[in-house]
Parts: structure tokens; sequence; C-alpha cells
């Protein structure tokens, strides 16, 4: 028990297979209640995909865990109509690194003002899985079956057969897609014989949570042999509720077990806060930790996501919020693909996107374990010296490598992408994942809200009022094809009459509204572009046109509208065969 959170204990229910004669089949099966196994599941259920959640236990996680999550997987969270984290965690931008006494580096995660969500927020694991639970609950296409244990797995061309043991007895259930979401020791990946590659680290870390009133600033702290700690590195960060996690590097040779008793802890944490600190205990642990993956995330009909598909250090924040993001990226897919919309090979770009991201996550977790703990005399001399003149050199201070914070992928070279024909400025390039803005809209004050869940075509004009009627009947019938793309027009404030000072929008309605004070066009909508900051990032001008996937990356973009481009990159983006132009 932890004195800052009461677990609950989430109810078994008998499954109705148990008092079936054949054998039940559902169109996707999902493996493991963590983070990103509650991701999945819910946007495939929001989006209208039956699927059953299966979990061996019936509470969130044992101790903090996870603890930082990252602006992009809060935007994801935010679509998944989880939007608690947020509110409830620790929000912070600014990360500062000491060697010594001495503050040597800083970097702020805030590269551009006007965002809904901060750089990072800090929340315990457990909180966010309750979140998570609550709203998958919510869900009617979702079945969340608690004290489910997937006993054994056998894959067929048409489906993947699993046996499933329960406190009443076992069933079989076939489900079309089976997604793995099992976690770094995924009983999955070792009942299907596949192993991760990577390399091990030879280090230990203890954890420490503990429960105390401190003026700290909410930033993240890193030490390189401090005084308390000598020859060494520690972390600092805040959490909710007045938990603040402290990580402490033991080395290789430290016994885990005599590391993580009171008796040792307790005077490592006094060393480091002074002896007038007052404390108390909350959580520890010590974890080893390692970067691999495996070769591919796509077994015929079993997808691989979170940290059954790879695994990095915890420093910098990689783990929950590159499997978050490897749902992100998934769902819409498997959803297209159960639906007859789109061919299953659209789930290897799944593999091509994800795998690149693993791999740069990969990377630069590793350059961070390196940096924090040098495995050889020369390497420390290096690091140490580093250190030393990022004191007072600028230029060595960009060498300084605490842990890269967790960035989202840009997919630049997927081949779901179409590229770029005409010249655009700044980063939006197609494979880049939005940016936010302010806008004044139905789905409320930010960009990112009217994009996400569906093909979306930004449209950038200045008076929507003055769309040919032709371009309004390619609009409507692009917003009602085979695979929908809603419009979202963006205009400046000069195009709302009546909007004061664009502080509000009292002519705003919901989709389906008029786009020209006559008649209705379904599947579309408008936003005001407050302050411009949306033409602003997105090198929009009158005419401009994106293509957004439903994962709120950018597909493609044009300086005017062409009804054939679009549905040219629409069918590119699903791997349907390309129309002609």
């Amino acid at each position: 028990m932890l004195a800052t959170y009461a677990y609950p204990k989430y109810a078994y229910r008998r499954p109705v297979e148990l008092d079936r004669p054949d054998t039940a089949r559902a169109p996707v099966a999902v493996v493991g209640a963590g983070p990103v196994g509650l991701a999945a599941a819910i946007d495939l259920a929001q989006g209208g995909t039956p699927v059953i959640l299966l979990d061996e236990d019936d509470t969130v996680s044992v101790g903090s865990r996870g603890v930082c999550y990252a602006k992009r997987t809060l935007e994801i969270l935010d679509r998944l109509g989880c939007p608690q984290p947020a509110g409830r965690g620790v929000s912070w931008n600014v990360g500062r690194t000491f060697f010594d006494q001495d503050e040597v580096y800083r970097f702020d995660l805030a590269p551009q003002a006007d965002e809904q969500r901060p750089g990072m927020v800090n929340l315990q694991q457990y909180w966010l899985e309750q979140y998570l639970v609550e709203r998958a609950r919510s869900l009617p296409a979702l079945d969340l079956r608690f004290r489910n244990r997937v006993a054994g797995v056998d894959v067929r061309p048409d489906g993947v057969r699993l046996r499933i043991e329960t406190p009443d007895g076992e069933y079989a259930l076939v489900a079309d897609w089976l997604v793995a979401a099992d976690g770094a020791r995924s009983p999955l990946r070792g009942m299907l014989g596949l192993d991760v590659d990577g390399k091990v680290f030879r280090d230990r870390f203890l954890i420490a949570d503990v429960v105390m009133k401190a003026d700290f600033p909410a930033e993240r702290w890193f030490w390189f042999d401090p005084p308390f700690h000598r020859g060494q590195s520690v972390l600092l960060h805040k959490q909710a509720d007045n938990v603040w996690r402290i990580d402490f590097q033991l080395g290789w040779d430290a016994d885990p077990e005599e590391a993580k008793k009171p008796d040792n802890v307790i005077p490592r944490i006094r060393a480091m806060l002074g002896p007038e600190r007052e404390f108390e205990l909350e959580w520890v642990s010590v974890y080893t930790f390692q970067c691999r993956r495996l070769g591919d995330f796509r077994h015929g009909r079993v997808l691989f996501v979170g940290d059954s598909a790879h695994q990095v250090s915890p420093f910098g924040a990689r783990g929950a919020n590159s499997g978050i993001q490897d749902a992100d990226n998934l769902c819409w897919k498997l959803g297209l693909v159960i639906a007859g919309k789109a061919p299953a090979s659209l789930l290897d770009t799944y593999c091509v996107e994800r795998i690149r991201a693993a791999d740069e996550n990969i990377a630069n977790s590793t350059r961070s374990t390196d940096f924090i703990t040098p495995k050889s005399r020369a390497s420390l001399v290096f690091r140490n010296a580093v250190l030393e003149l990022a004191r007072h050199h600028p230029f060595a201070r960009a060498l300084v490598n605490s842990g890269r914070l967790s960035v989202p992928t840009h997919l630049h070279d997927s081949p779901a992408n179409t590229p770029d024909a005409e010249s655009f400025a700044g980063r939006m390039r197609p494979g880049a994942p939005m940016d936010d803005a302010p806008v004044a809209g139905p789905a409320g004050d930010w960009l990112l809200p009217h994009c996400g869940g569906r093909f979306t075509l930004m449209l950038f004009t200045d008076d929507p009022t003055a769309l040919a009627p032709a371009t309004r009947n390619a609009l409507a019938r692009l917003a009602q094809g085979e695979v929908p793309v809603e419009i979202l027009l963006v205009s400046p404030p000069a195009a709302w009459p009546g909007l004061p000072g664009a502080a509000s929008a009292p002519d705003l309605t919901a989709p389906g509204a008029s786009i020209d004070g006559g008649a209705s066009v379904p599947g579309v909508r408008r936003v005001c572009d407050l302050r411009g900051l949306v033409a602003e990032r997105y090198d929009g001008r009158d005419g401009t046109c994106y293509l957004i996937r439903p994962d709120q990356h950018v597909c493609a973009r044009w300086r005017r509208f062409d009804a054939e481009a679009v549905k040219r990159a629409l069918a590119r983006a699903i791997a349907a065969k390309e129309p002609a132009a």
C-alpha cells in the first residue's frame, strides 16, 4: 500500500465463452492492460471496432514506474478522451544538469509558445492507468476482462486462436488480429519463439519515491558526481501528490536486495536532502535497463506494440511515450483493415514507421546511457572533461547528455506520404506530427482537437463564402467517400463577421454546418485562426491545403485544392492502388 494512493480492485466477470459450445470470434484482441494496451483498445473502440482487452491482473501497476509523459503523448491522450493526466500531473519544460554543485547545462522543452500542452507532465503510472481504465469502461465496443490470462497462442492464416485461463476455467477465443501489449517480458513473444536483439547495460539504479513538501521548482534536475553521491549520478523529479522521484546510480556490483532495504535507502536520501528535511519513503525498486527490439513488429496476424516490441533505458522518458505513439500509429490502420476499407498491407507501414521510431529512440537512449554510465577509464575522462568545459564554455554544453527527452518521430520517408511538389517554409513537411495553435471553433480553442481519428483536409481560405460551387461539391464528395475526409476550413478573423477582436465565434456551428450561409455541406467545419499562428506554422495562405492522417501527422500538402490530387494522396496513405492522374 502507498500513503498517497489507494489501489482499485477491478471486478472479474465470468466470460460468456465459458458457457458456449462453440469457439467465439472477435475482430481484435489486445493483451495487456498497461498504458499502451489500454490506449490501443480505446483507440480501436472509439473508432467503432469491437475489441476485447485481456489482462491477468485486477488492478493498476504497482509503484509509480513510468513518470514522464511528453507533449505528443498528452495530445494523443486528449484525442482518446483521457485528458486527466495533464490536469493532475506536474507540468514542466525546464531541465537542469549539474556537475558536482555547478549547473553546466539547461534546456527548455517548449520550442514555441501558444500550444495547449507543456513539454512534459509528470504523473505516476498508476494514475494514468486508472484514468485509462475509466475511459475504457465507458466505451460500449470495448470488453475489458481482468484476471484473463493468455496461456496459449496459435497463429493461423485467418486469425489467432487464444487459450485463456480464468478463475472459472479455460476458454478459447479466435481473434482476427492480436495486439501484443504485454510488456518487456512479453509471454506472447515467448510463446511465439521470438526474441529481441540489442544491448543490456551493466549498471544498476535505485528508484526511491518519497513523499515530502519541498519548494523545489517543477524541473528535471540531474547531477553528475554530486557531493552527496560521489562518482555516480542522481536524478530528481516532482510528481503528483507531493511525491518526488529520486534515481540513484549504484553501479553494476551493487546487491539489489541490499540496496532496496530502507536502512540503506534512507541515508542516501538524507545525504541528498539534508538532515532537516522530513520525508516518507513511498516505494523503492532497483532496475537495470536495455536497448533492444524485435526484428519485425508484425508476425502474421500478431502486432507488437510498446515494451513487447522494443525496450530503452528510462533516461529520456521514451518507454511509455513511444509505446502510446505505437498504438496511435497502428490503430487507425488496423481499424481500416478490419472494416475492409484498406488492404492488410497497410499494416506494413506500421512496421516501417515505428521500427524507424524505435531505432531513433534506441540510438538516443544508448548515447545517453553511454554518457551517464561510461564503461571505460577513457570514456569517463572524456565525459568529465565535457562537463568541466560546460561550466564556462557554451560549445561544450551541447555535448552534455543526461538523457535526450522523448520527441515524436518525423516520418518524412514513409511510403504513406505524398512528397511535396511545391515550395513551403517551416517544418510541417509530410510525415511531421502537427503543431498546435489557438483557434476558435466548435471542437475547442486549439487546432489539434479539430483533427485526429479520421483523415482531415485542412483548407486555408480567406473568404469561405467565395469558394466556387465546383469546389464545394468536390469537398462534399470527399467528406462522403468510402474513407471519409473531414473538411476543416481555416480562415482569418476578417472572415468572421460579428467576431469582435476575434475573441469568440458566435456563428460557429456543429459539423455539417453551412460554409457559405446557404446550402449545408456535410463533413465540413470552420475554425478561426485567431492570431494567425496556424497560417504561420503551416505556411498557409489562401488556397493552401493539408491532408492530415488520423494520427495527426501531415500526409500531403498543396498550394491549391485539387480533388484528384487529394484522392491519390489518400489512396497512397491507405496502401490502396493509386488512381491514375
